[in-house]
């Protein structure tokens, strides 16, 4: 009897060892993807893309991947009073073939905006907001939720105003560093890209594109327009059908950059953005967000 007892407490020993070795084992296989936070670390597909930030000199801005959004650090007033420069470098546009910008204006608003954001992510696709100063005062969550899913973020003015924003190149760029301060004042960030509100013909003369450039700001335009904003109240086909009317033609064909709005009483934009988004990704493109880099629509 004694010894059939030590023969059980060896056996049990025995069975022990290996258990606790098997959890071990398990233990291991479940923690050695963890961070030192303890979650799980992302996949590839979920790890988030980094923006650009220029460098003190716009140094780091030659860049190849037409994906990234470009920020600077600083305001037009901090670089000024830190004596950094205010001019960029001459940069080479991207030669990435296929890819298209799909821009919204007049935002952000609380509607609207966050259901094109809602089909941007559904779609995986990246766009450019130029958003309205007095805008971003109202709805900076919008702002926030622009810049932390990685889209890019342009300047559209202030008060989007014809009247007041077009007297002078000096009124002008007051509005663009009003709207700047507006931005970084939540993002930390300022935008390098601009559009002229209404577009800059029949309202920039050469001194305001002189402005522009000795502000370090990059001036950005449409070469597709899906007419969003016509006065005739058109409907989600009308935007659709002006698409498949300009997509092909060979001055926009490597780099459309599409115009559309996000702002109030644009519904119909929302209603046509997945299918203009699936007639894009039909034809090949890629989408890229616009950055100094960004080649000319014209």
């Amino acid at each position: 009897m004694k010894h059939l007892m030590h023969f059980m407490l060896f056996f049990l020993f025995i069975f022990s060892l290996f258990a606790l070795t098997g959890c071990s084992n398990q233990i291991q296989a479940l923690t050695e993807n963890l961070p030192a936070t303890g979650k799980p670390s992302p996949s590839p597909s979920e790890k988030k893309s980094t923006p650009i930030f220029a460098a003190d000199d716009f140094s780091n801005l030659q860049l190849t991947d037409p994906t990234l959004p470009v920020y600077d650090k600083y305001t037009l007033a901090e670089r000024h009073a830190n004596k950094l420069s205010q001019t960029l470098p001459q940069l080479t546009p991207y030669t990435a073939i296929k890819v298209v910008y799909l821009t919204f204006d007049d935002g952000p608003d609380n509607k609207n905006t966050p259901a094109v954001l809602d089909i941007l992510k559904q779609a995986k696709v990246k766009a450019t907001f130029f958003v309205v100063g007095k805008n971003v005062k109202l709805y900076p969550e919008m702002v926030r939720r622009i810049y932390d899913e990685n889209h890019a973020i342009g300047n559209h003015s202030y008060d989007h105003n014809y009247t007041t924003l077009y007297t002078s190149p000096t009124a002008y760029i007051a509005e663009m560093k009003k709207t700047d301060e507006a931005i970084k004042a939540i993002i930390g960030v300022r935008p390098l890209i601009t559009r002229a509100p209404g577009g800059v013909t029949g309202h920039f003369t050469k001194a305001f594109a002189t402005a522009l450039a000795a502000n370090s700001y990059v001036e950005y335009g449409w070469n597709v327009s899906t007419a969003d904003a016509a006065p005739n109240h058109p409907v989600a086909q009308d935007f659709i059908d002006n698409v498949l009317a300009q997509i092909d033609k060979p001055a926009v064909t490597m780099h459309p950059i599409l115009l559309m709005h996000c702002s109030s009483s644009h519904e119909e934009t929302v209603k046509a953005l997945p299918a203009i988004i699936q007639i894009l990704k039909d034809r090949g493109y890629t989408f890229g967000v616009i950055t100094p880099m960004t080649p000319s629509p014209w």
